[in-house]
């Protein structure tokens, strides 16, 4: 029997220890039936990233960008090597995860069970790690754009499989063929945020999104950017107005707003409704949203859980 071909790839600059760290946990894979390569695109790198892999890791394909990559390019560069080998699925992951032994068996199983679709695991948060990091955000244009969840564990999502508008990049796993049929990711609009358009403009094109909940990857909490209230005015300018990786700027969000929407329109309008909240106070992404209250995404998504 022909063995499954998987090629993992991974963006890294300047996080040796994380990426030795996830590298060993890719060695704990269930991978019996599998061909797995790993790809990692090291992106100017100065504390040793690469010398350190190859050590380790000799059987790793290292790439090498010059520091002006980002995560996007980073991948896509990635993404291009792992064509070279054909393989059958490519799973993009983060170098701060630590995956589950069975998560990429289940993630396969769950692609081979229903064509057609992207997959994306339970990703947690290793500082609580029952807590969900991410997973299954919902576009409310009220909302400002995708709502992500902040009270959610793996005891309050759906028993099986559902499908969603947006797999956030950590780690996804994708067939081939839908990289094929959709190309790569936009890194010219979005240097650090190229999977916040990809899997929405993979399902406009008719690949189907699912979350696979027996699929479990711990992710390092995101470092939070410095609050704007604290910047210079200069600085403030900056951010705001720079079309760059930076958090707080404008046209990130409204390029991601208009990518991610259900249509042109709400994604447009979805731009002002942010700073409008953002204004008053009731940010949805910010500690105002601690306080309501959400309910299970087992409830929120129980019509999109798929059937045999």
């Amino acid at each position: 029997m022909s063995q499954t071909k998987i090629s993992i790839v991974s963006p890294v600059h300047n996080r040796k220890a994380e990426t030795l760290q996830w590298l060993r946990s890719l060695e704990e894979l269930d991978c019996d039936g599998f061909d797995i390569r790993v790809v990692i695109v090291d992106d100017g790198s100065t504390d040793g990233t690469a010398d350190a892999v190859a050590a380790a890791f000799p059987d790793t394909e290292i790439i090498f960008g010059d520091g002006n990559l980002w995560f996007t390019g980073g991948t896509n560069r990635g993404i291009e090597a792992a064509l070279e080998h054909d393989p059958d699925y490519i799973l993009t992951c983060n170098n701060d995860t630590i995956c589950d032994p069975r998560a990429v068996r289940v993630m396969v199983e769950c692609a081979q069970q229903y064509p057609r679709s992207v997959v994306g695991p339970l990703l947690l948060d290793w500082t609580t790690p029952h807590k969900l990091f991410q997973v299954s955000p919902k576009w409310e244009l009220l909302s400002g754009g995708f709502r992500h969840w902040r009270n959610q564990t793996v005891w309050t999502v759906p028993k099986r499989p559902w499908s969603v508008d947006i797999i956030v990049g950590n780690c996804v796993l994708f067939p081939v063929q839908a990289i094929r049929e959709v190309g790569l990711m936009d890194e010219k609009r979005f240097v650090h945020y190229g999977d916040a358009e990809y899997t929405p403009r993979m399902r406009r094109l008719g690949w189907r999104l699912l979350i696979e909940p027996r699929a479990r990857i711990f992710c390092k909490p995101n470092d939070p950017p410095p609050r704007f209230r604290s910047l210079s005015f200069t600085d403030k300018i900056k951010a705001l107005f720079s079309n760059s990786p930076n958090a707080h700027s404008l046209w990130r969000r409204h390029y991601m707003n208009i990518a991610t929407a259900p249509n042109y329109l709400e994604g447009l309008a979805a731009t002002p409704v942010f700073y409008a909240r953002y204004l008053l106070g009731k940010n949805l992404e910010g500690d105002w949203a601690e306080t309501l209250h959400e309910p299970d995404l087992s409830e929120t998504f129980a019509d999109r859980v798929v059937k045999d």
